[in-house]
């Protein structure tokens, strides 16, 4: 007589093995979130649909907000969220410096990014409705308006509140696709200041010099009031999205997109920084005319310049990698979804 199979350890092995198909996806979606984070004009939401994990992302945080602790979503979050994380932390630096060195260039990218993501939510959109059309148009209007008021995304004040906004911007572009919390950061001025703060923060605590405390209290002044936002933005957003989705499914959908689309506006790549003048606000105060000089680049305000013609061709390389790079991503997950 054949001996019966333990249903409850079938049932185990079956989770055990879902969560181990899961996870190589998971690291992808959750490092490509990360950089999502750094880059503006591409959204961490994009890159976790395009890798194929965003609806159990979603679902995930739904239920950890409501403190349903089980361990799949446990799991799935500590997955994307552990890869997001390091790739933030050792990636910040450099991005930033790519930003500064290289605005043209990165900024193509970044628009090439951008674009690659609309296919992504379009699919989600069809059928498309009116209501797809008026959300969409009014959420492209807002994201012009934002770009025309941040003026490039110099450099801004920097508070506590402002801060904290700034980590529910960048919790947003984790929840919402086509939305980019980089972008946001641009234009709030925060961009350079975040990404220093945390590439400090990784120097003091782990750089050739060793342990640094007063490095590492002055990164946490800006890290601690970001993640505060980021948590707060995390559950009111990621819940509230469920809820728009389910009740406006059509209109909010076509907002995504109006947002993605609008992202671009204020990607413009042929802007340099200048040297700052007599007037010149950082950091919420009026620098006086002896420190202009030692001002660092990363805050400079940007003015827009008439490129070259290789400059023109180098940027379209650069948007045009950006845009196959997004593409293929987000195949990749359809094939693998």
């Amino acid at each position: 007589m054949e001996a019966q199979q333990d249903p409850t350890r079938l049932q185990t092995d079956e989770r055990a093995s879902s969560l181990a198909s899961f996870l190589p996806r998971g690291l992808l979606g959750g490092t490509l979130m990360g950089l999502a984070n750094l880059v503006p004009g591409i959204s961490g939401g994009t890159m976790l649909l395009a890798a194929g994990v965003y609806p159990a992302f979603i679902d995930a945080i739904a239920e950890v907000t409501r403190l349903r602790l089980k361990r799949r979503p446990l799991f799935v979050l500590a997955t994307i969220g552990g890869a997001a994380v390091l790739a933030i932390g050792l990636l910040a630096g450099p991005t930033r410096d790519l930003v500064v060195e290289q605005r043209p260039l990165m900024y193509s990218f970044f628009i090439g990014l951008t674009l690659g993501g609309l296919p992504l939510v379009w699919r989600l959109a069809r059928p498309a409705t009116p209501g797809v059309f008026v959300g969409a148009a009014v959420a492209f209007a807002l994201m012009v308006v934002m770009a025309v008021e941040a003026g490039g995304g110099g450099s801004g004040g920097t508070s506590t509140p402002l801060l904290i906004l700034s980590g529910l911007a960048g919790a947003s572009a984790m929840i919402l696709p086509g939305i980019s919390g980089g972008y946001l950061l641009l234009l709030l001025g925060q961009y350079e200041t975040i990404l220093t703060a945390i590439d400090n923060l990784k120097e003091g605590l782990i750089g050739e010099a060793g342990f640094d405390v007063a490095r590492v209290m002055m990164s946490l002044e800006v890290v601690i009031p970001v993640g505060i936002g980021v948590v707060l933005g995390i559950v009111f957003v990621s819940n509230g999205l469920r809820w728009l989705l389910g009740s406006f499914e059509k209109p909010t959908l076509g907002a995504l997109l109006g947002l993605l689309l609008g992202a671009v506006i204020g990607l413009y790549p042929f802007q340099e920084a200048v040297p700052p003048e007599f007037g010149f606000t950082d950091h919420g105060r009026i620098v006086p005319e002896s420190e202009l000089a030692n001002v660092p680049r990363e805050d400079w305000p940007l003015e827009g310049y008439s490129p070259t013609t290789r400059e023109v061709g180098t940027a379209g390389a650069a948007l045009a990698g950006g845009l196959l790079l997004t593409l293929a991503v987000a195949r990749v997950g359809r094939e693998e979804g």
